[in-house]
């Protein structure tokens, strides 16, 4: 049995750096916890010039993924240079070449991870990617491993820790999206363009890949119905807590009988969930599992640290697997063979805010149009009436039954049609 097992990683950002520093400061107990020699011997660094803050030897840097990708001598490939391409290729190609692959690229994961998984069973090597949802949180090992045995119906995350942060803020001291956006980038919680973010992209991929571990369903991130949290206002921050809720940037999957719903929206979560009480730029993961129960999984979903430890693990799950001659699997652990029919978002309970004109009669206008979509009002609240370009509007806020979500947005925008309708101002789901 080879002890020493060489490492090649491609990039030596944030990611990476975590990853070299967790293998430095845990190497001697790895190395007598599991018995292998774990180095990191080159790394793809197409700058070596520039300062990552961090020492590392300039012999093991390379300019040329062949160096990696063609040494016999590297056994693992770690792919953290993030985006789908060229890093697909890049994983494909280290396969090809017999090297099992660890990334925590869930972009790629989610657009290509059944390609890859594929190509990892033809070329008897290891494809995994525990770092590709909520970072330093081992939801994924879980999932195929402890927990294997449960048959799941919910999935549901927040998995975004700059999402997550923003909406924390906005609600403990009132401030308003934009403001709290660019404290969240002046703390480097929020890139400086925050898109994917914000408007749940991010998200999307992660969830992506839960629910092909979850359901055995392949549900491309672009097919999510996604919705991000650029709408949220404080008025809506308000309500939620006066009515036992908390907003959050809610990613979820249910399968329902031979149904699957899944979606990414802003979501009232109520303040006894646990989901509630994950703030700031901290992740969750809560699933239901029919032997298991119910099971959340919380921690730090991103930095370089707590990211570089789970690929970390992820390395040496795959080093015992080579110590006992026995580097891949024999089911992958994406899957993508699920019966269950793709049903969108589905139903739930609603919020809707909308902006009218201050005038008799509107109300019962409005309750009359979603009497006619069968869409049944639970609660109705009406804001102080105020002077907006000249003209006398209010704020009402419904909270609808269950609805299915499309039914919702065509009622909707019959109601952006009527005169007295100035706009359709937010749309938040509601958890029971």
């Amino acid at each position: 049995m080879n002890n020493h097992i060489k490492v090649g990683m491609l990039g030596i950002g944030n990611i990476g750096k975590g990853t070299y520093q967790a293998l430095e400061m845990n190497h001697d107990k790895i190395l007598e916890t599991t018995g292998f020699d774990i180095e990191i011997v080159k790394i793809l660094n197409r700058h070596p010039e520039k300062d990552r803050g961090i020492d590392i030897p300039k012999d093991k840097y390379t300019k040329d993924i062949k160096d990696i990708i063609e040494d016999p001598e590297i056994s693992i490939v770690v792919e953290l240079i993030g985006g789908i391409e060229p890093a697909t290729e890049y994983m494909a190609e280290a396969i090809r070449h017999g090297k099992s692959v660890v990334t925590a690229n869930k972009a790629a994961i989610a657009a290509n991870g059944k390609f890859l998984s594929e190509l990892a069973q033809e070329h008897q090597v290891l494809l995994r990617f525990e770092a590709a949802v909520a970072g330093g949180i081992p939801i994924l090992t879980s999932l195929t491993t402890a927990l294997l045995s449960n048959s799941f119906s919910e999935v549901h995350g927040i998995l975004n820790g700059t999402t997550n942060f923003i909406l924390t803020q906005m609600s403990e001291f009132g401030k308003d999206y934009g403001e709290v956006l660019k404290d969240a980038q002046a703390k480097g919680f929020a890139e400086a363009d925050p898109t994917a973010d914000v408007e749940g992209i991010d998200a999307a991929n992660k969830l992506s890949i839960l629910i092909s571990l979850v359901f055995g369903a392949g549900i491309r991130p672009e097919k999510i119905p996604t919705q991000g949290i650029t709408a949220v206002c404080p008025e809506d921050i308000a309500f939620a807590k006066e009515s036992g809720y908390r907003i959050k940037l809610l990613a979820s999957a249910r399968e329902q009988g031979d149904k699957l719903t899944c979606s990414v929206e802003p979501s009232m979560v109520p303040v006894k969930h646990p989901l509630a009480s994950v703030n700031n730029e901290f992740n969750a993961v809560y699933v239901k599992g029919n032997a298991v129960d119910e099971l959340m999984f919380y921690g730090r979903g991103a930095g370089s640290l707590p990211t570089g430890s789970a690929v970390l693990g992820d390395i040496i799950g795959i080093a015992r697997k080579l110590g006992k001659d026995s580097a891949y699997d024999i089911v992958p652990q994406l899957r993508y063979d699920s019966d269950l029919e793709f049903r969108g978002v589905g139903e739930s309970k609603y919020y809707v805010r909308m902006t009218v004109a201050d005038k008799p009669g509107v109300l019962g206008r409005i309750t009359t149009m979603f009497g006619h979509y069968d869409i049944s009002v639970e609660a109705i609240q009406q804001k102080t009436p105020y002077e907006c370009d000249g003209e006398r509007v209010a704020t009402l806020i419904f909270i609808l039954f269950s609805v299915d979500k499309s039914l919702l947005t065509h009622a909707l925008d019959e109601a952006l049609k009527f005169d007295v309708t100035k706009s359709i101002d937010n749309v938040i789901r509601v958890e029971e």
